[in-house]
């Protein structure tokens, strides 16, 4: 994990929304480590925040539109972008309009600008998402998978069927090359027909020359070239298919580069950052933002199940059968652990095969075998017996009693067949022999009874 980051001090940027064509101007502001990114906007009754969450997307419509009807902030990606590219994960932006200046159609403007104010380290540590098992998302023709890898990967390619524009490839890894250099200068770009579409759909307003690629596949008509010399406010000669006369690429891909700086701005929405290979096919706004939700999603499941011991039948034990008998004084048919797979100074966690040939199911339920409920509290103080006697001297020359057993909660039934995993936690240090410990016991990466235990320690006289 890296360490979260911040401004050093504001900085302001201004330009025109691409869409509204109306001037717009950022203040963007340092913020305390867990913030994230949120944006005020400052023009509307009561300055209302909208947070830049994945979850918050509203449109994807050629761009990405966070908020609701009320109050959104539309075109969000070149600036996110922008603040992954510099590693800025906490930040407050004040906006006057709805929708962030498009600048050049890159990223690197905002870079520039970012740069200028600083940027420092602060304590807490930014959040990673290991990617574990494939994921894949797909909204028509586009398709986004990710896989396990030992670090980021994207690889990106399009294809839109054009003679002007080939299919293109595009790869970033950032332990091989900056973000910053090879894929933040790369602009947004449009066919010239959907141009005079859009512009006679009232969008686009903000297009100029200098803020998009313009590729012509098809020469405009006498009614096109009137709308786009009337939206530039300048004579557009067009005599030939290709780019927009006066314009050149910054790469030979560099439309592959702009989705894949699309694809990472949407990602940065995450606020996490991710460990993974990502192939996306023909990736848009739409379907990087439904990938976003599904890793939304399984960081919501990791963080619930990141404390679950994971137990593993081939891993060699810390300690087996034989071992806990010279830590505890419990024996047949009344020791309820069988192994001992994790051990440190504050936890411990042990294993149980529940089988059908248990002692206790002979009077328990016959015919309809649950292990009793008490006997996991027993199990789990057994456990913990193992974490306490660890830093004993001859353990077997004491004995642990229980005086209180408190929360005590048994979410599901345990049957046989079962591994039930012991998971116990100190919830403070030792003191006068007094045990106080976090008891919980899985099956799987379910929790089937949970508890918190007191105990004391006394030695036999």
């Amino acid at each position: 994990m890296r360490k979260q980051q911040c401004l050093k001090q504001a900085v302001t940027i201004t330009g025109k929304g691409l869409h509204s064509g109306i001037d717009v101007e950022l203040k963007i502001s340092a913020a305390e480590a867990g913030h994230g990114i949120q944006f005020q906007r400052v023009d509307l009754p009561g300055a209302p925040v909208i947070k830049a969450d994945a979850s918050n997307v509203f449109k994807t419509d050629r761009h990405t539109v966070i908020g609701d009807e009320k109050a959104y902030v539309a075109t969000v990606e070149h600036l996110m972008a922008a603040f992954y590219a510099l590693g800025i994960d906490n930040a407050f932006v004040e906006i006057n309009a709805a929708e962030l200046p498009i600048l050049d159609g890159s990223a690197q403007p905002f870079i520039e600008v970012l740069k200028a104010g600083g940027i420092e380290e602060q304590q807490a540590e930014k959040a990673c998402l290991v990617i574990k098992e494939p994921i894949s998302v797909q909204v028509g023709q586009s398709e986004i998978s990710i896989y396990p890898a030992e670090e980021l990967d994207v690889t990106v390619t399009v294809d839109f069927q054009s003679t002007v524009l080939p299919a293109q490839f595009s790869r970033f890894k950032p332990s091989q090359e900056s973000f910053e250099e090879a894929i933040a200068p790369a602009r947004t770009f449009v066919f010239l027909h959907e141009l005079s579409a859009l512009l006679q759909h009232g969008l686009a307003k903000g297009g100029q020359p200098e803020s998009a690629l313009v590729f012509v596949e098809h020469l405009p008509s006498e009614a096109q070239k009137a709308a786009l010399e009337q939206q530039y406010q300048q004579t557009i000669d067009v005599q030939a298919v290709g780019l927009l006369p006066g314009q050149s690429l910054r790469f030979s891909n560099e439309a592959a580069r702009h989705k894949l700086l699309d694809l990472m701005g949407d990602l940065a929405l995450l606020g996490f950052d991710i460990q993974g290979r990502i192939v996306a096919h023909k990736p848009g706004h739409g379907v990087n933002n439904k990938m976003a939700l599904a890793l939304r999603q399984l960081a919501i499941k990791e963080r619930k199940t990141k404390d679950i011991p994971v137990y593993d039948p081939k891993q060699e034990a810390v300690y087996n059968i034989e071992d806990i008998f010279g830590k505890l004084q419990h024996r047949y048919p009344f020791l309820l652990i069988d192994k001992i797979i994790d051990l440190s100074p504050q936890h411990v966690v042990a294993v149980k095969n529940v089988t059908f040939n248990e002692p206790f199911f002979v009077g328990h339920f016959p015919g309809h075998p649950i292990m009793p409920g008490v006997l996991q509290i027993e199990a789990m103080a057994q456990t913990g017996g193992i974490l306490v006697m660890e830093a004993i001297e001859d353990p077997l020359s004491y004995d642990t009693y229980f005086l209180k057993i408190d929360k005590a909660r048994f979410r599901r039934p345990v049957v046989p067949g079962d591994t039930l995993i012991f998971r116990l936690d100190l919830m403070r240090p030792i003191r006068r022999g007094l045990v106080e410990m976090q008891a919980k016991a899985y099956v799987g990466d379910k929790l089937v009874a949970e508890a918190e235990l007191l105990a004391q320690i006394i030695k036999r006289k």
